[in-house]
């Protein structure tokens, strides 16, 4: 156990291996960028491990990367040669992904171990920022392909636990996922008339009517423009899920992110050491 309750965060991760880039690309995320660096401020060295639930990895029930030396996914296409031999190299922690089984058995859900299973670009983006020196365990979970609110608000819940156990729980994916829109000027009303449901769902509603209202998200402003697939927007749920009945904050927003689209990550809890502000 720790002396801190972590947070639960939900972060906009966004495209393919940007941390690794230099150039125009590199530079639509320096803002995210800032956000990361300064999550870690905030949480010190609190965090003894990561759970990182990938908009990128979906399986007939849910897995766990159970593997001791994760390998990579690259899960990406049209980047040059190079970059698909990029290497995060945390270690995994087979202690922890079955940890992890045995909280959602004690709900009645189902979790396989995949051994095999590597770093996904939802996971390596996030992380190399986040914790460069690569030496805090990383497991990820995967989506139930059925994409179903109220299943993955319920692993939320069965994982809760984890954050008094030191274990830092990120949901990886974006608040905003057209890819057929996100380079051009359509994408810009959806992605801010989404994001502004968000805000007022995840910050300003009761912990109940947050559950309610993402439960049936679809009824959302924009919401199926925003994302056409929801596998970018479901690992919000096991976040909140895990945040249990705890606030909500902003901890990055963008509304010029690729020339105009609005973009949003969230914390749920309250963190460990003083905050420094959120990246405007």
């Amino acid at each position: 156990m720790t002396a801190f309750r972590l947070p639960t965060y939900f972060v906009s991760h966004g495209g393919g291996p940007w941390p690794y880039m230099t150039g125009d690309f590199r530079r639509n995320f320096d803002k995210l960028e800032r956000s990361l660096v300064e999550m870690k401020v905030e949480l010190g060295d609190v965090p003894k491990a990561i759970l990182v639930i990938s908009g990128h990895w979906e399986e007939q029930g849910f897995a766990i990367s159970s593997g001791a030396s994760p390998g990579m996914v690259y899960d990406y296409q049209g980047f040059s040669e190079d970059l698909y031999h990029i290497k995060y190299r945390a270690p995994g922690s087979p202690a922890l992904a079955k940890r992890i089984q045995e909280l959602l058995k004690v709900r009645g859900l189902k979790a396989g171990l995949d051994p095999a299973r590597g770093f996904d670009h939802g996971t390596f983006s996030i992380m190399k920022p986040l914790y460069p020196d690569e030496d805090i365990p990383v497991v990820q979970l995967s989506l139930d392909t059925s994409y179903d609110p109220a299943l993955h608000l319920e692993a939320g819940r069965a994982l809760a636990p984890l954050r008094d156990e030191g274990v830092l729980i990120i949901g990886s994916g974006l608040s905003y996922h057209n890819l057929r829109e996100i380079r051009g000027s359509s994408g810009h009303e959806a992605s801010r008339r989404f994001d502004a449901w968000l805000q007022q769902t995840l910050i300003h509603s009761s912990p109940y009517d947050r559950a309610e209202r993402l439960l049936e998200w679809e009824r959302a402003p924009f919401a199926r423009a925003a994302h056409p697939k929801e596998d970018h927007l479901i690992p919000l749920l096991v976040a909140v899920g895990a945040a249990r009945d705890e606030p909500g904050a902003v901890t990055y927003h963008q509304t010029n992110f690729a020339g105009g689209l609005t973009a949003s990550s969230f914390r749920f809890g309250n963190v460990p050491v003083p905050s420094h502000g959120v990246v405007q």
